[in-house]
C-alpha cells in the first residue's frame, strides 16, 4: 500500500493516462457554496427540474453518499470541437458526438479500480457523473479543477469551459490542491450575451430562462415570449461559453467519441421522425434527453425563428402531430412565417 504522497501522485497520473485532461483532488467536505444552492431551489430557479431538490441532504453533504469519505476526485475531459461541425451549429458542442456518460464513466469506475489496488481492498469510493445527488461542480472546485464563473461553468485557466466533469468520492486518504482563484475579474461577457437573460446576475442562473433548460430539460411547451429568443438553437445553447475569454485560446478535444456521428439532418427532416426513428437515430447520444417531443417542438421554433417559407409544408403537417405540444410550436412557427415583414412575435 502506498503512503499518502505517492498514493496521490500515482492516481493523478492513472488519471491522465486514461485520457483525462486534468485531475484534481480536494476533501469530501460540504460543498462551500451549499447554502446558495439552498437559496437557488427555494428561490424556485430550478423550474421543473423537481430531481435538483431531491436527496437534498445528500448533495449537501457527501458523507451521506459515501460514510467515511476523505478525498474527492475531480476529473475534467474536453469537448471543445476542432473544427465546426457542418449541419451540426445548432447543437451545443457537448452533444454532437457520444453521450458523456457512457465515456465517462468507464474510466471513472476504472480509475477507482485501480486507487482500490493501490490504497488497499477496504479503501470505499463512489463514481458521479451528474446523475448522483452529488454537487460535482463545486467539488470539482474545492479540489482546484477550476472556479467557477458568472456564467455558472467551471472554468480552467488552461482549458477554458468546454469540458466535462467527474467524480469519485473515495475514503482514501490523499492530498489536497488548492482550490482555484476565480479570474473573471470585471469581465461581464456572458451576462451581457446570454440571449433569454438567463444570467439574471453573476454566478446566478435562472434556468426558468435558459436556451439550454428549455430545449433540453423542459417537458410541455416553451413560454410565448421566451421562443423567439431563442434564436435557432435546436438541443443546448453555447453563447455564454463561446462569448467567454478563456476559452478563446482553449485547446480543442483530444476524444474522438465527441466528433459528430453521421449527419444531424435538418430541422425539416426531424420534423418527420416518429418514436422509433427518433430512438434510432439518436441511440447513443445526449439528445436522446430530450425525447421526441421536445426536440421536434424545439425544431419548430427553430424554423419560426428562421422565418423560411419553405418549411411552411412539413410545419403544417405538423400540426396534425400526436404530441400536442409540438403541435402548438407549429402553429407558432407557421404565425412567425405567416407575419414576416411585420413586429408581430
Amino acid at each position: 500500500m502506498l503512503r499518502t504522497a505517492a498514493l496521490t501522485g500515482a492516481i493523478r497520473e492513472r488519471g491522465l493516462a486514461l485520457g483525462f485532461d486534468r485531475v484534481a483532488i480536494g476533501p469530501a467536505a460540504p460543498p462551500e457554496h451549499a447554502a446558495a444552492f439552498e437559496r437557488w431551489l427555494d428561490a424556485g430557479y430550478a423550474g421543473t427540474m423537481e430531481y435538483l431538490g431531491r436527496w437534498r441532504d445528500a448533495r449537501l453533504d457527501p458523507q451521506l453518499l459515501l460514510p467515511g469519505a476523505r478525498s474527492v476526485i475531480a476529473v475534467a475531459l474536453s469537448y471543445r470541437p476542432a473544427v465546426e461541425a457542418d449541419g451540426w451549429e445548432p447543437v451545443a458542442c457537448y452533444a454532437r458526438g457520444r453521450d458523456y456518460h457512457d465515456v465517462m464513466r468507464p474510466r471513472l469506475q476504472e480509475l477507482g479500480e485501480q486507487l482500490r489496488e493501490l490504497a488497499g481492498p477496504e479503501t470505499r469510493s463512489r463514481v458521479a457523473v451528474d446523475t448522483s445527488a452529488v454537487l460535482e461542480r463545486d467539488l470539482a472546485a474545492r479540489a482546484g479543477l477550476g472556479w467557477i464563473g458568472k456564467n455558472t461553468n467551471l472554468l480552467d485557466q488552461g482549458l477554458g469551459s468546454f469540458f466535462f466533469i467527474g467524480i469519485i468520492l473515495t475514503t482514501a486518504e490523499l492530498l489536497h490542491d488548492a482550490p482555484a482563484v476565480d479570474r473573471c475579474g470585471t469581465c461581464t461577457a456572458c451576462l451581457d450575451a446570454c440571449p433569454t437573460a438567463a444570467l439574471i446576475g453573476p454566478y446566478v442562473l435562472d434556468a426558468r430562462r435558459c436556451i439550454s433548460y428549455l430545449t433540453i430539460e423542459h417537458r410541455g411547451p416553451i413560454e410565448s415570449d421566451l421562443r423567439a429568443e431563442m434564436g435557432e438553437w435546436l438541443f443546448g445553447c453555447d453563447v455564454c461559453q463561446t462569448v467567454c475569454p478563456w476559452n478563446h485560446k482553449a485547446p480543442t478535444s483530444r476524444e474522438p467519441a465527441f466528433e459528430p456521428a453521421g449527419d444531424l439532418g435538418s430541422p425539416v427532416e426531424l420534423l418527420a421522425l416518429d418514436e422509433g426513428e427518433f430512438r434510432v437515430r439518436f441511440k447513443g447520444s445526449a439528445i436522446r434527453r430530450a425525447r421526441r417531443g421536445g426536440l421536434l417542438r424545439n425544431a419548430a421554433i427553430l424554423l419560426g425563428n428562421r422565418r423560411d417559407p419553405a418549411a411552411v409544408a412539413a410545419l403544417s403537417r405538423s400540426l396534425d402531430d400526436p404530441d400536442p405540444v409540438v403541435a402548438d410550436a407549429a402553429a407558432w412557427a407557421l404565425g412567425r412565417i405567416e407575419s414576416e415583414g411585420t413586429s408581430e412575435d
